[in-house]
């Protein structure tokens, strides 16, 4: 953290005047045509934070996820939920974002995993919870979705079904990394004390995510989240990300949304779903329905958070109320763009 930033802060002046502001950027959802993948790493850092080598390997993996999903896209026979699935997979590997590799810890000190994925054209979707030992919990989504009859599982049932159906199963330790550690640890100290919180963990979000939309050749839209949830969470706490119609939906009819944020808001205000629904009956472009939803109910609420949509005919639109959201698109051309904060 930008301890010249702290002593700025609490440093005594002269009443008669107060330190000046900058304005704060915010961000303007804008409509980008011909999409057919889009990615998100989660709201990311303050921007003061971020250091030019950080960003240059967040940039990186942002861009390398648009690449893998674009190459699952343009297989024979491929779908956007290969997309969606292979690109999310990748994230999950790093450990920069907070989503597998790299998520967060619970209170109690263990790395539970969420995530969901949808498709648009008959509404499919699956779901994992609260899993422990799966190392892609994408993946875990998907067969939820195309090998049982249940949309989400959750725990050790969860857990039983990933091995049955043969995914990659880990130690825990294998989520285990020191920043997170460290975040975690911050956060335990702050809980013993009411005077003074520790310094915040450089690359720490409350609220952080990894998501992608994709539309394919045929038409068909698909989604995806996956999540280590909040840092410091209470023992079995679930957020948006694997709810179907808060982190996560697909309608061909509308549009593809992943959300992240602060999940609780998410779930109440149903976000991926109800952008949905401006979109579908009320005719709203992509941008427009991100921008009522995120910048106006959610913000007016005190919620906090980002969303990535994208509908059938390839138009995408991003929008976020906090600093910024890390995110990345490719068009039907093979133009790549990634941003981390307002352009």
């Amino acid at each position: 953290m930008n301890m010249t930033a702290v002593a700025l802060a609490l440093a005594s002046a002269a009443p008669a005047a107060e330190p000046k502001q900058e304005p704060k950027e915010e961000h303007r959802p804008v409509r980008i045509p011909h999409v057919v993948l889009a990615i998100h790493g989660g709201l990311g850092m303050a921007k003061e934070d971020l250091t030019d080598e950080l960003e240059k390997e967040i940039r990186a993996k942002l861009a390398e996820a648009l690449d893998v999903g674009r190459r699952a896209l343009d297989r024979p026979g491929a779908t956007s939920l290969d997309a969606v699935e292979q690109a999310i997979r990748l994230l999950e590997d790093s450990p920069l974002f907070n989503a597998g590799k790299g998520a967060v810890f619970t209170h109690e000190g263990r790395n539970e995993l969420d995530a969901s994925i949808m498709e648009g054209k008959t509404k499919r979707a699956g779901a994992v919870a609260g899993v422990t030992i799966v190392k892609n919990p994408i993946s875990a989504a998907r067969a939820v979705m195309e090998r049982s009859k249940h949309v989400m599982l959750i725990g050790r049932g969860a857990e039983v079904f990933a091995t049955k159906a043969g995914l990659e199963i880990v130690d825990p330790s294998y989520f285990w990394t020191l920043p997170r550690w460290q975040q975690i640890e911050n956060s335990w100290k702050e809980s013993k004390t009411t005077k003074i919180s520790p310094p915040r963990t450089p690359g720490e979000h409350e609220w952080g995510t990894v998501g992608a939309v994709a539309v394919d050749a045929a038409g068909n839209l698909a989604a995806g989240t996956s999540t280590g949830g909040t840092n410091d969470k209470q023992f079995g706490r679930v957020g948006d990300s694997p709810i179907i119609g808060a982190g996560t939906y697909a309608d061909n009819a509308g549009c593809a949304v992943s959300c992240t944020g602060h999940g609780e808001y998410f779930i109440r205000f149903a976000v991926s779903h109800e952008i949905n629904s401006l979109v579908k009956y009320r005719g709203l472009k992509v941008d427009q329905a991100a921008d009522q939803v995120v910048n106006q109910t959610l913000k007016q609420a005190g919620g906090e958070g980002g969303v990535i949509v994208l509908d059938a005919a390839g138009n995408y639109a991003d929008a976020y109320n906090s600093d910024g959201l890390y995110r990345g698109y490719i068009t039907k051309e093979g133009k790549t763009k990634v941003l981390l904060y307002p352009d």
